[in-house]
């Protein structure tokens, strides 16, 4: 009796330290989702186009009146990025959040303000993902999506050009909107396969037939301070940024640590193995590192989360979904394999704050549901989302020098 005793006064004692450690309780509410700024963008376009959509759903949500967070833009510390924009009805948040990441960082080492065109990019991204998909015979993903390091290769091999001289925008088109153009491309590309047409440059010119009529055809030359150049001859002799200096980091436990391994998403529709792998500590100490030393990051991975809303402009892992002192590599992994954790958008991490002795970065967001709260445009990320839900970032190397020699190796 007495060992019975002693056994279950010590699961009492382990059981009360272990509740101890959950520092508050989070509820959960269903809501009917509002999202004034995408609202917004349907309305203008089904203007625009003259047709009418609506979608209705409830989902379940965090009870964000209760949770304690930064309060307003003036609690981080920021550094320089171009204001935030709207990727309208589009799945091009790789773009925009890695165009941004760039700008930033050629700002950070040169002073110098670039604005460059997001829709540039991502024309030349439709016609090599059309490319890649007669290439292998339609055993690849279509989709608008795509990935940070995807802007790197088509500016390698096309170049970029300033916002001013390609939008992407129509005459009179408010937002900029890809549901019709993605749905001729796909069709078109699909039925290759039926037909047996594969010849590169019959896909490539219809492609691009598609892409001029909904996007406007993009310049072989502009105009840069009186002098006429090709986008690549602007890349090279203005913007002149090393791309090679830029590299992405993940974390996946499943995988060897400090290794090059491919990022197993869909949107990584060309499999790239460009994803240097590192511990989970090592990621957010040298994300933390980076952001304190003056670099920003352009992040990617699962926004799709009763924790995060735009609304309340925040990003939170509630209670209720796993304590703060269970996230881990393997809490993460299992999110991955079980398909809760997803690479559904891209990011740009431009700031950092503390509160109540937690980290907090301040996101620049071109997704619509951003641009509902008191800070439109941003959102403020806690720690424990970072940690557990955004799967890699990208970062100049020279802010992360030991992971970097590490990757020579």
């Amino acid at each position: 009796m007495k060992r019975f005793n002693f056994i279950a006064a010590l699961i009492l004692m382990y059981s009360v330290v272990s509740f101890s450690q959950i520092t508050h309780q989070d509820s959960a509410i269903f809501i009917q989702p509002k999202n004034a700024f995408w609202d917004s963008i349907k309305t203008s376009l089904n203007n625009f186009y003259q047709r009418n959509d609506t979608v209705k759903a409830k989902a379940i949500s965090l009870d964000f009146s209760k949770f304690d967070a930064p309060e307003s833009l003036s609690d981080f510390t920021q550094y320089w990025h171009t204001p935030p924009i709207s990727q309208g009805n589009t799945g091009t948040c790789w773009c925009f959040s890695t165009t941004s990441f760039l700008e930033s960082d050629i700002y950070r080492q040169t002073k110098i303000k670039f604005k460059f065109s997001e829709m540039y990019t991502v024309y030349w991204e439709y016609v090599e993902k059309a490319l890649g998909y007669v290439r292998s015979r339609g055993n690849q993903t279509l989709g608008q999506g795509s990935e940070a390091n995807a802007v790197l290769r088509i500016w390698k091999k096309y170049g970029c050009v300033p916002e001013k001289d390609y939008t992407g925008l129509l005459n009179g088109q408010p937002f900029h909107d890809h549901s019709k153009l993605f749905n001729e491309i796909s069709t078109y590309l699909k039925s290759l396969k039926e037909s047996n047409a594969w010849d590169e440059k019959t896909v490539e010119s219809t492609v691009k037939s598609i892409l001029d009529h909904y996007l406007g055809t993009p310049p072989e030359k502009i105009t840069v301070d009186g002098k006429e150049m090709t986008p690549k001859e602007y890349f090279d002799n203005v913007v002149k940024v090393n791309l090679d200096d830029y590299v992405a980091l993940v974390s996946f436990s499943d995988r060897p640590y400090y290794t090059w391994v491919e990022y197993n998403v869909p949107d990584n529709w060309w499999h790239s193995k460009e994803y240097f792998n590192v511990p989970l500590d090592v990621y957010m100490s040298a994300l933390n590192k980076s952001i304190r030393d003056g670099y920003t990051m352009a992040l990617f991975g699962d926004v799709s989360e009763p924790g995060i809303n735009g609304n309340a402009g925040l990003a939170v892992v509630p209670s209720y979904d796993i304590p703060s002192q269970y996230i881990n590599a393997n809490s993460r992994i299992f999110r991955f394999y079980n398909h809760t954790t997803g690479d559904d958008h891209g990011i740009h991490l431009i700031g950092y704050t503390q509160k109540d002795g937690k980290d907090w970065y301040l996101i620049k967001d071109s997704g619509s549901g951003s641009r509902n709260s008191t800070h439109p445009g941003y959102y403020f990320y806690s720690q424990d989302y970072v940690k557990l839900k955004m799967l890699g970032y990208m970062v100049n190397k020279s802010a992360i020098p030991e992971i970097a020699k590490r990757m020579n190796k």
